[in-house]
C-alpha cells in the first residue's frame, strides 16, 4: 500500500508546472504580438506622413478652387489639426473597427469595403502560391538531400539559390516575354469569358498562371533548401543506423523515420516566411493588374491616399504578426523539447 509521502514522491513535479508554463508561454506570445501590432500601426501611421504629396492638392489638382475651399477641405479631412492628434483620432476609430475613408481612389468610399473586396484575389493567389511551394520545395529537397552530391542535387541547388536571389518582378516581367501572350498578362477575368461557374473558374485559372508561377518559382527555393539542410543534418543521426541494422529499405527510413524529423523547421517556415510571400505578391500584383490588396497598394501610393494606405498595411502586416504566432505556438506543439525547456 502506498503511503501519503510515497504518493506525493510519485506525483510528477513537471505536470502541473508544464501546464502553467505552456498557459504562460501562449499568453505571453499574445500579448507580444498585439504590441508588436500596435507598434506596427504607429509606425506606419507617422511614417506615411513623411511621404512626398499633398493629399488635398492631388484631390483639386484638376479643378477651380479658392484658398476658402482648400482650407474647408483640410479641414473636413482632419489634415489641419497637429500629427499627434491625427494619430489619436485615427487609433480611436481603429480600435472601433473604422479604418477611415478613402480620399482618392473612391472618395468617401470605407476603406474596409475596399480591402474586403481586394482581399480574396490576394488569398487565391498567395495561397495557392504557397501550397505549391510548399509541395514541390519539399519533394524536392527530400530528393536532394537523399542523393547528396549528385547531379540531380547540384543542378536543383543552384536553380533554387538562382530563382531566390531573383526580384519577384523583374521575373514576372521574364515571365510576360517568354510565354508571349499565352495566358493572360493584366487583370482577373476576361470581359468575353462566359458567364457560367466552370468558365469562369478556367478563366480565373487562365489568369492566375502567371502570377503564380512568379512567386512559386521564387519561394519554392527557400523551402527546398531549407528542407535539403534539414534532412542531411538527420542522415547521420543513430536511430538511422539502428533502423537500417534492423533490415528496413532505404525508401522507408527516408518516409518513415528522416523526414519526419527534418519537416519541424520546415513546417514552421511556412508560417514564418508568410510576411515575404505578402510583400512579393504586392509587387508581382503591380505587374500583372491582379486585383489584390497588392495592386490596391500600388494604385494608393499615386496619390498618396493616406487611410488606403493604412488600411492595407494594418491588415497585411497583422496578418504577419500572427502568421509568426501561429509559428511559434506550433514549433512548440511540434517539438517537446521546447515544451520542456
Amino acid at each position: 500500500m502506498t503511503t501519503p509521502d510515497q504518493a506525493a514522491v510519485l506525483i510528477d513535479p513537471d505536470e502541473h508546472r508544464g501546464g502553467t508554463g505552456t498557459a504562460r508561454f501562449v499568453l505571453t506570445k499574445i500579448a507580444e504580438a498585439l504590441i508588436s501590432i500596435v507598434l506596427v500601426i504607429v509606425l506606419f501611421f507617422f511614417l506615411f506622413r513623411m511621404l512626398p504629396g499633398d493629399p488635398v492638392a492631388a484631390m483639386t489638382r484638376d479643378r477651380v478652387t479658392s484658398p476658402q475651399q482648400i482650407a474647408e477641405l483640410r479641414e473636413k479631412m482632419g489634415v489641419d489639426k497637429p500629427v499627434f492628434v491625427q494619430f489619436g483620432s485615427y487609433f480611436w476609430n481603429l480600435l472601433h473597427g473604422d479604418l477611415g475613408e478613402s480620399r482618392l481612389l473612391n472618395n468617401g468610399r470605407p476603406v474596409a469595403d475596399m480591402i474586403g473586396e481586394r482581399l480574396w484575389p490576394t488569398i487565391l493567389l498567395v495561397g495557392s502560391a504557397t501550397v505549391l511551394a510548399v509541395l514541390l520545395g519539399l519533394w524536392l529537397g527530400i530528393r536532394a538531400a537523399w542523393r547528396r552530391d549528385s547531379f540531380f542535387d547540384r543542378s536543383q541547388t543552384g536553380i533554387a539559390l538562382t530563382l531566390w536571389s531573383v526580384p519577384q518582378f523583374w521575373l514576372g516581367l521574364m515571365l510576360l516575354v517568354v510565354t508571349g501572350g499565352l495566358f493572360p498578362s493584366r487583370g482577373m477575368h476576361s470581359p468575353d469569358a462566359a458567364s457560367d461557374v466552370f468558365s469562369q473558374t478556367l478563366d480565373v485559372l487562365h489568369h492566375l498562371v502567371l502570377p503564380c508561377v512568379t512567386l512559386l518559382a521564387v519561394f519554392y527555393a527557400q523551402y527546398m533548401l531549407i528542407m535539403r539542410s534539414s534532412l542531411l543534418g538527420e542522415m547521420n543521426a543513430d536511430y538511422l543506423t539502428t533502423a537500417r541494422a534492423k533490415g528496413l529499405r532505404d525508401d522507408l527510413v527516408r518516409r518513415r523515420h528522416a523526414v519526419p524529423n527534418a519537416l519541424l523547421p520546415t513546417t514552421t517556415l511556412v508560417f514564418m516566411q508568410f510576411g515575404h510571400v505578402l510583400a512579393g505578391a504586392v509587387t508581382v500584383e503591380a505587374v500583372f493588374s491582379w486585383p489584390g490588396l497588392g495592386q490596391l497598394t500600388y494604385e494608393a501610393l499615386h496619390g498618396p491616399d493616406l487611410p488606403v494606405l493604412q488600411g492595407v498595411f494594418t491588415v497585411l502586416a497583422s496578418a504577419v504578426v500572427l502568421m509568426n504566432l501561429l509559428a511559434e505556438l506550433l514549433y512548440r506543439v511540434l517539438d517537446p523539447r521546447v515544451r520542456t525547456s
